[in-house]
């Protein structure tokens, strides 16, 4: 058998490492440019356009260009030497003909490289700050209502409190990742970390009906060696999870530009979804427990 709370204290080291990185690279970002993270048009508002090349690019060309047919406040992200994704404040009803309009004005620039249009956004700036708003009440309301669900399933406050550290870690760690690549948060990525938050609070369930159900019959063993039990019995339902990561680890290589960060924030969830499954939530919840119920 496993003896997996033996490395809890490791564990708990490294997830502290996690916060203190993610709170200080906070703290840096907003001191340094006046904002945490790197917000998609999704909240923002205005237009983006991923465009494609036949040759490779640089960033300082293709700025010089746009500035000079009236795009000056344009911000450019290079997702590879061929694509470039163009972020302007200006929103427009037709946003097929404002990013052909740009289209036209590189083509012209650089007429030995064929510019094609992958992908256009656009959202007006006061929608952007509602879906903002709405994303962040959409985590927190499922933070609290997955934790009211694990109190009344095992009617245990320390049960819920296990759950819910364990489900606000998934998301930190998230959050920490694209906070440290400098990845855009957009709609998808708020909808991978909700789905994650599913996602481990049904391994986390799992384990603790698991325990629940061994606390009734192991009499005779500890709190602590019933709950390493419990891990051990519903180890290789946990290792089913490999199946699904090579399905994500594809659609992160294979995917394309588009598809890339919403597959890199399933990845990361994953993995640290399972990991906080039985290194946080069983760690606090046997630190809240006072006896076997």
């Amino acid at each position: 058998m496993i003896d997996f709370l033996k490395l809890r204290t490791a564990c708990l080291a490294f997830s502290v490492l996690i916060f203190a990185t993610f709170i200080g690279t906070c703290i840096y970002r907003y001191q340094t440019t006046g904002r945490v993270f790197n917000y998609s048009v999704d909240f923002t508002g205005g237009t983006q356009v991923l465009f494609g090349f036949s040759k490779p690019v640089v960033i300082s060309e293709i700025s010089t260009i746009l500035t000079k047919n009236g795009w000056s406040g344009a911000t450019i992200r290079e997702f590879s030497q061929t694509e470039l994704l163009v972020r302007t404040k200006e929103v427009s009803e037709d946003v097929s003909g404002l990013a052909e309009k740009m289209r036209a004005n590189l083509q012209q620039a650089l007429p030995d490289n064929n510019v094609e249009i992958k992908q256009t956004d656009s959202v007006g700036a006061g929608i952007g700050a509602t879906l903002r708003l709405k994303s962040l009440q959409a985590i927190l309301a499922g933070l609290v209502l997955m934790l009211l669900f694990i109190a009344f399933r095992f009617w245990s406050f320390a049960y819920g409190m296990g759950a819910l550290v364990s489900l606000f870690h998934d998301a930190v760690v998230i959050l920490a990742v694209f906070l440290l690549l400098d990845k855009e948060i957009s709609i998808n990525i708020i909808g991978a970390i909700m789905t994650i938050l599913g996602y481990s609070i049904n391994d986390t369930i799992v384990i603790f009906s698991r325990i629940r159900q061994n606390v009734k019959k192991l009499h005779n063993k500890s709190m602590e060696e019933i709950v390493n039990i419990s891990i051990n019995e519903t180890l290789r339902r946990t290792l089913l999870l490999t199946a699904t990561l090579l399905v994500v680890i594809s659609l992160f290589l294979f995917g394309g530009e588009v598809l890339r960060d919403f597959s890199l924030a399933l990845l990361v969830g994953m993995v640290f979804g399972t990991y906080s499954s039985i290194y946080i939530a069983n760690p606090v919840m046997l630190l809240l427990i006072k006896e076997k119920k």
